[in-house]
């Protein structure tokens, strides 16, 4: 950061060293006794003046559980690529006793406080990917799909919508039949992204198991069907036998996996150029 904005920066927003977990703990939103945190990986700086894309991962957990650094090592790879990436907090029914609802409103805040404050994160806010596993994949898309839900301490004139999107095993169907409609009701119809596709969607990535008992294929293939058909890049990878949540670090082989398609979708965009090769660890 820039030594002048730094110190604005500090001055401002409180951060929090956590050894061996990025660099710094921003507090991005705060709701009575509620603080909720973004957690900074930096890129290496190459040179002044010059902007990194951002991306905000939000965890899964069926908007219920807290599972905070389920994409840390996610993190960790794509800042050292070169991209500035941010592990956000969002509020979750067994910490916070709180609905879906509550969640989206917290995530499109955190895009829109990442995307505020970009000069000081040297981000470039017209390169900002919103990603997610899960109930955090249905985040990740509902920023960029659903214009409901938000926060009324948030300053609207700030977009929340992403450019891109990277969604591993999204919760992108809340109608009957799907995950989370025993929540979400008929208001599915203002919450579900499948039901809110768009003209000028962000393109999008989305990564699936064949065996996932909570999203199906044929749902992950109407998705990028009514996303084409709206004019909107989505590139479907499909991984045979796997099951929900396939993706996470400890299933190192499918996570080598889908991270290389990821880093390649992110260079067609132009998000990153094809070095600094990073070894996957």
């Amino acid at each position: 950061m820039k030594p002048l904005a730094l110190i604005a920066f500090l001055a401002t927003f409180l951060l929090l060293a956590t050894p061996g977990r990025g660099q710094e703990r921003v507090l991005y939103k705060e709701l009575d006794s509620i603080q909720l945190y973004i957690e900074f990986y930096s890129p290496e700086k190459k040179d002044t003046g010059h902007l990194f894309p951002g991306m905000v991962f939000f965890f899964g957990g069926g908007w219920k559980r807290e599972k905070h650094y389920q994409f840390q090592e996610h993190a960790k790879y794509f800042s050292k690529r070169g991209i500035a990436c941010f592990l956000a907090d969002y509020r979750v029914a067994d910490k916070h006793n709180t609905t879906p609802y509550e969640a989206l409103k917290d995530a499109k805040s955190a895009i829109r406080f990442v995307r505020k404050h970009a000069n000081e994160f040297d981000v470039d806010p017209s390169k900002i990917i919103a990603s997610g596993g899960s109930a955090g994949g249905h985040l990740a898309a509902a920023t960029a799909l659903i214009p409901f839900y938000n926060d009324a301490s948030d300053d609207l004139n700030i977009s929340c919508i992403p450019n891109a999107l990277v969604l591993f095993n999204p919760v992108i169907d809340n109608g009957p039949g799907g995950y989370g409609y025993d929540r979400i009701g008929d208001n599915y119809l203002l919450f579900s992204p499948l039901h809110n596709i768009r003209t000028g969607a962000p393109p999008t990535i989305f990564h699936l198991g064949t065996k996932d008992k909570l999203i199906p294929v044929e749902t992950a293939e109407y998705y990028k069907m009514a996303m084409e058909k709206a004019g909107s890049r989505c590139e479907l990878k499909l991984y045979e036998g796997k099951g929900h949540g396939f993706f996470n670090y400890h299933h190192f082989d499918a996570y080598k996996e889908t991270v290389r398609e990821t880093d390649i979708f992110l260079q067609s965009l132009g998000y990153l150029d094809k070095l600094p090769v990073v070894k996957i660890e």
